[in-house]
């Protein structure tokens, strides 16, 4: 890091364009700005989950993500540059791999909860999808390396399969989603 930040107030984004590592500046609204910003978002979301209680081999490989992540936001913020390789791919698929492999089959699809950390879990996996759409979107436009955005596509996988293990290791059940239960409420609910 080149240059260390001694005055954070610098006002150079008044107008309404920020810079870029390499010094250019583009518009706030642009489509790598966007990006750059689900990914930071997505960051601190891991943060909201580390700061619950997890299994050690847990922690160290969400605070992997977390600098992969940081890796990430540099290619986001210097065009060309390329940071997440397909080793960072291949490590989640085998952490995912190995979280799974325990955890029963599932037949119905789960909605978000049971315990606190699985819900964090889940909204890790959410605001990646996020993410991932915001480098899609970005990619229409400019250049964006395939293993950042693979790298996202399996962060979500690893997120939903957390959360499960998450939830396991709590002895909360996962809540199985049950089609048509609120049907019948709205029908008893009073009108507005």
């Amino acid at each position: 890091m080149g240059h260390r930040l001694s005055k954070i107030t610098t006002k150079t984004g008044d107008a309404g364009t920020t810079g870029l590592g390499d010094g250019t500046r583009i518009p706030k609204s642009h489509p790598r700005v966007t990006a750059l910003g689900e990914v930071d978002e997505l960051n601190c979301v891991v943060g909201l989950l580390l700061t619950e209680e997890l299994p050690a081999h847990l922690r160290q490989a969400l605070t992997d993500v977390q600098h992969d992540l940081f890796d990430l936001g540099g290619e986001m913020s210097i065009p060309g540059y390329h940071s997440i390789s397909d080793a960072h791919v291949a490590r989640l698929e085998a952490l995912t791999e190995s979280l799974n492999a325990d955890l029963p089959m599932l037949k119905d699809f789960i909605l978000p909860g049971g315990s606190r950390a699985a819900a964090y879990a889940h909204l890790v996996r959410t605001v990646c999808r996020r993410a991932e759409r915001a480098l899609v979107a970005l990619a229409l436009v400019d250049e964006v390396s395939m293993p950042s955005r693979i790298y996202l596509n399996r962060l979500s996988d690893m997120a939903f399969v957390l959360a499960r293990v998450l939830n396991r290791a709590l002895g909360q059940p996962d809540v199985l989603w049950q089609k048509g239960r609120s049907a019948g409420a709205s029908a008893s609910a009073p009108a507005a």
